[in-house]
């Protein structure tokens, strides 16, 4: 292929298009005609070789080359907005931006109270808008609509950029007059006790849990599948302050991340126990679009989140040590 004859201009047609899998709508993101957008798809077409979009019962579906190209393209289109992007200097203590951050109701408990401390010293007008998991999407973050993703994802798209804040265990949590506690805390113990499933972690509009869909319960309850056992759940809550309080004032017991359990640690209602199965760790992520990846602000931004999630993470680690499995391989902090 002679680069020379292509033009590439079509790379931001077809990057569109592929976020949009719509020709209307991607005419309308970069506000040309419907037919204009279809005569670029029918060059696309030209230049690879491939159908790229085909119409499918459910829409536009894009093949596989199409798949392929998809984070190259968006990695070259943002080299390009990197290279004729006038470079300002970003200054906290005079900005007025606004930040999204959608937190999962766990970071937002954990972190974001310090990170926002840390904005008002040292950019005081700069305003932070926190969103939940259901107030976002993927494509929110990858077009750049919202800043950062702060959750623990199963799968992040290939084209994000991410990075590990945190490795994080499970903590049980419990009233202190528990009956469940006038024995040895184990697993037969465990398991007689009413329990609180706490969740909520993935992106778009929740639905109601199935108690049988062990699958879909998350870590704490595919643990004990494994070892064929299965807890009784009484309260199914999206909220770890509400299990948190409902463990204090009930004889339930809350499977928690550890940094939600140290948030009780001088709570004389509470007692924090190391649980007594092995439950794998996560990891703590935030996740943003490459389109953001050079942007002076959001780089000022991510520093200040990683700086303050190592903070946590100092003053955490006395507490965090016990909850730490020997016989569960470290996960190391990534960043790509």
């Amino acid at each position: 292929m002679d680069i020379s004859r292509v033009d590439l201009n079509l790379l931001v047609y077809l990057d569109v298009l592929l976020r949009e899998r719509n020709v209307t709508k991607a005419a309308n993101h970069l506000g040309i005609t419907q037919p204009a957008m279809s005569n670029g798809l029918r060059r696309l077409r030209d230049v690879f070789g491939d159908p790229l979009l085909v119409r499918t019962s459910e829409g536009m579906t894009a093949t596989e080359r199409a798949r392929e190209l998809q984070p190259l393209v968006r990695s070259i289109l943002s080299d390009i907005e990197q290279a004729v992007q006038e470079k300002t200097p970003f200054s906290a203590m005079d900005s007025q931006r606004v930040f999204r951050i959608m937190a999962s109701d766990y970071a937002e408990s954990c972190l974001m109270p310090r990170v926002l401390r840390r904005i008002r010293q040292e950019a005081p007008h700069v305003t932070l808008d926190v969103l939940t998991p259901s107030d976002v999407s993927f494509l929110d973050v990858e077009q750049g609509r919202l800043d950062m993703a702060i959750n623990r994802f199963d799968k992040i798209p290939q084209s994000f950029h991410q990075k590990t804040l945190w490795i994080e265990y499970f903590a049980c949590l419990m009233n202190a007059r528990n009956p469940i506690l006038r024995e040895p805390f184990t697993l037969d113990t465990y398991l007689d006790a009413s329990h609180i499933w706490v969740s909520k972690t993935g992106f778009g509009v929740g639905v109601g849990v199935n108690p049988k869909d062990v699958q879909r319960l998350g870590w704490v309850d595919e643990a004990l599948s494994r070892m064929g056992r299965k807890r009784q759940i009484s309260v199914f809550t999206r909220h770890y302050q509400v299990a948190m309080l409902l463990a204090e004032q009930h004889d339930l017991v809350a499977t928690l991340p550890t940094r939600a359990a140290w948030l009780q640690k001088d709570n004389p209602n509470l007692v924090v126990k190391v649980p007594p199965f092995e439950i794998p760790p996560f990891e703590l992520k935030m996740a943003w679009s490459p389109l953001l990846q050079h942007n002076a602000d959001h780089q000022w931004l991510r520093k200040l989140i990683a700086e303050v999630a190592e903070e946590v993470d100092a003053e955490f680690a006395p507490f965090g040590a016990q909850f730490e499995s020997a016989d569960i391989p470290q996960v190391y902090h990534s960043e790509r």
